[in-house]
């Protein structure tokens, strides 16, 4: 399931398209920022509205509010765009394994 739509084709590698839409930002030191992206540069600095950082524990997590976040581009590793899709996607193969596992059970491969 590809997630990028033909429209995001042609600005795949400019941030525009993202404006004003939710991301994850994951940062140089392990840090995971989720906001509303309201501006950027050519530098990938970035401006996050609503800012929170993520904390995971296992299978916990907890949001830090942060408010409006300032990113300097040298430390943005990855920029994630469309998590409900992507997590939708996620969902979907792990359930699609689950019912492989059940449609094999008959093999009794041990």
């Amino acid at each position: 399931m590809p997630y990028l739509g033909p429209e995001d084709i042609y600005l795949s590698t400019s941030l525009a398209s993202y404006l004003d839409k939710k991301l994850l930002v994951l940062l140089r030191d392990g840090r995971k920022l989720m906001g509303t992206l309201r501006s950027f540069d050519q530098f990938a600095n970035a401006v996050l509205e609503g800012a929170c950082d993520r904390v995971i524990v296992g299978d916990l997590y907890c949001d830090i509010p942060l408010g409006l976040y300032v990113i300097r581009g040298e430390n943005v590793v990855l920029i994630a765009a469309e998590i409900r899709r992507a997590q939708k996607a996620e969902r979907e193969a792990r359930d699609l394994k689950g019912t492989m596992r059940k449609r094999m059970e008959f093999l009794d491969l041990d």
